[in-house]
């Protein structure tokens, strides 16, 4: 019979073979040294090589640690999502799998936690490895979505935090399709506290968040929580409407007085492809918020899980469909 655990740590997976047996040995080494049970949730995420292999054989060794795994990919937030729906500890650990947010912070998360803390956030006091234009972009993104909402997300923290059991409760609540976890995770409130640390090179394997990637989970985190881009169309049909409201008197005058400058069609046709332009733009930004809710409004489940392995049978099942 497994003791109910105190501690649980969430571990999303994606093609990670060549880091599965490194991040379990820390993982282990690290859960030896806590004052309670725990438990170990790996969330394979449709990985494409022998990650889910390496997990199952893990989990045949090691009886603290479950494995979730999906029919396919659904997405790293939708990972940590399932990791948090069946997660049963006090404390909740989430950490990614790359093993640049070293596991032996995690006892530092938790001392914060026993000092009254909600909400353990791990703010990166130097990011090793990391280029110029990565720093540069995360920094201007957390600040960019601070200034746009109400939301004040602390700079330099990702997805690696712990959680206390009155959070969770109250994420999993949250069921929104396009999921920016650490931002939700800072909006449902509570005491909240940061602990500083050193954020490591990837110990193998490549990013799974190319550019591409993070211009659209910067998209989600920024329509999830702000609706400044739909202001920004009011805004600026006003700017363009006064320009107009000004430039129709002066335009009559000068043609008036002989003055053939706004002459001809190319002016128009400048004119018309950037109000066009303009229109399009928004017409796009419209179409996001529109799109978010037609995913909504679908109510299809968040994820798909396949395949549990070293869960209670009397465990809820959240999002869960048996193939």
């Amino acid at each position: 019979m497994r003791l109910h655990p105190k501690y649980s740590i969430v571990v999303p997976i994606f093609n990670e073979e060549a880091i599965i047996p490194e991040l379990h040995r820390r993982l282990s080494a690290m859960l030896d040294g806590l004052d309670g049970p725990s438990e170990l949730i790996l969330v394979n995420d449709g990985s494409r090589d022998r990650s889910i292999e390496l997990m199952r054989d893990i989990a045949a060794r090691d009886p603290r640690v479950k494995v979730l795994s999906f029919s396919r990919n659904f997405g790293h937030q939708m990972a940590i999502t399932a990791g948090i729906d069946h997660a049963a500890g006090e404390a909740v650990v989430v950490i990614d799998a790359d093993l640049q947010d070293p596991p032996e912070v995690i006892p530092d998360l938790i001392k914060a936690w026993q000092n009254g803390a909600e909400l353990v956030y791990a703010q990166r006091s130097e990011r090793k490895g990391e280029t110029l234009f990565k720093k540069f972009t995360a920094s201007f993104f957390y600040r960019l979505i601070t200034s746009m909402t109400d939301l004040k997300i602390p700079v330099d923290t990702g997805d690696f935090r712990l959680m206390d059991r009155k959070v969770v409760e109250a994420l999993k609540a949250v069921r929104e399709h396009h999921r920016f976890m650490r931002g939700l995770s800072i909006w449902v409130g509570f005491k909240q506290a940061g602990v500083q640390y050193v954020r490591q090179e990837r110990f193998a394997g490549e990013t799974k968040y190319p550019l591409k990637k993070m211009v659209r989970f910067a998209t989600d985190g920024i329509t999830s929580f702000s609706y400044v881009p739909l202001q920004l169309a009011t805004t600026a049909g006003f700017i363009f409407a006064g320009v107009a409201l000004v430039s129709i008197p002066v335009v009559a005058i000068l043609r008036l007085l002989g003055n053939n400058f706004f002459g001809g069609q190319a002016t128009t046709l400048i004119a018309v492809l950037l109000l066009g332009g303009v229109q399009l733009i928004f017409l796009g930004i419209l179409g996001e918020y529109l799109g978010r809710i037609y995913d909504e409004v679908k109510k299809r489940p968040l994820y798909i899980v396949s395949e549990k392995l070293g869960f209670n049978s009397d465990q809820v099942e959240v999002e869960k469909t048996d193939l």
